[in-house]
């Protein structure tokens, strides 16, 4: 009772009770936390096991994975290199069945690609690997939706446009589809009419893949024409022959109705009749060549 009735030490045993509490609750707290971190451990060493605590069976089912992926990516891609196969193949068969020419330039100008069409209306074995001025060799555009002479910087307005321009001008000049028709010489000296598109060929992403030039052989139908253009002249001509001598007949008719003369009526009816003849045989040669030619243009019609 003395020791609670002197304050002095009355503070010192509170202060020794309480530091004596706390150093038991750090020891309690350091040793949950101790026993927390090691609990821990062993968690994430059970959660992650080596490769040797692994079970075999484990190893099997990833390798049968393995084998029935390398399986299908097999599978997916002989698939695709036989579909490549079959649209090359097909691309192929419609190339060589056509019965017009085409010609596929890359975009440094060579031919990369032809028909056997295209060899036989340009008169080459193998144009591939060739250029358009070694191909077409200044072939003169006669005709089209090409731009007039003159156009390059390098041409004066007097010089023809030249069909190997056209190619060049879709290839360079990212120009579109330009049809036109031009005089070729093959190179054995054989004389052609073509009529030629130039299209380009994009890619998916725009790019210019190339040109592809399809040609016709209108050599055929040119001739027709320029064989109407000169049976329009003959026509011509000939229209105001048989008016001349449709006029010669009248005179002599007339001549020889008035006429009492046996001598003069008989070299008359001679001269009527000479006249006759001949625009029999003029109307007769003019009607015969006429149907030969009508019936050359329905069999050299365009083809497909």
């Amino acid at each position: 009772m003395k020791i609670l009735a002197n304050p002095m030490l009355l503070r010192a045993a509170v202060v020794l009770f309480c530091s004596t509490f706390a150093f038991l609750m750090g020891l309690v707290f350091m040793r949950l936390l101790r026993r927390s971190i090691e609990e821990d451990a062993n968690i994430s060493a059970e959660a992650s096991p080596s490769l040797e605590t692994l079970p075999m069976h484990v190893y099997n089912t990833v390798i049968q994975q393995l084998k029935q992926q390398k399986h299908e990516l097999q599978v997916l891609t002989q698939a695709e290199q036989h579909r490549a196969r079959v649209s090359e193949n097909f691309s192929q068969a419609v190339l060589s069945n056509l019965s017009c020419g085409v010609l596929v330039f890359g975009t440094n100008g060579l031919v990369k690609t032809t028909n056997p069409a295209g060899k036989e209306i340009l008169g080459f074995a193998s144009p591939t690997g060739m250029s358009a001025e070694d191909i077409f060799r200044g072939a003169a555009v006669t005709s089209g939706n090409a731009p007039a002479a003159g156009i390059f910087p390098d041409e004066t307005i007097d010089e023809p446009l030249r069909l190997a321009e056209e190619v060049h001008a879709v290839l360079r000049e990212g120009s579109k589809r330009r049809q036109v028709e031009a005089d070729y010489e093959t190179p054995s000296g054989e004389k052609r009419h073509l009529a030629v598109t130039v299209s380009p060929v994009p890619a998916v992403d725009g790019s210019l893949l190339g040109a592809a030039c399809l040609i016709n052989d209108l050599s055929a139908l040119e001739h027709i024409r320029r064989q109407q253009e000169l049976q329009g002249e003959i026509s011509a001509e000939m229209a105001l022959q048989l008016r001349t001598s449709l006029t010669a007949i009248s005179g002599y008719a007339q001549q020889l109705a008035g006429s009492r003369d046996p001598e003069l009526a008989r070299q008359l009816a001679a001269d009527i009749a000479d006249q006759a003849a001949h625009l029999d045989r003029s109307i007769g040669g003019f009607l015969t060549e006429k149907r030969s030619l009508q019936r050359a243009a329905a069999g050299a019609g365009p083809s497909d």
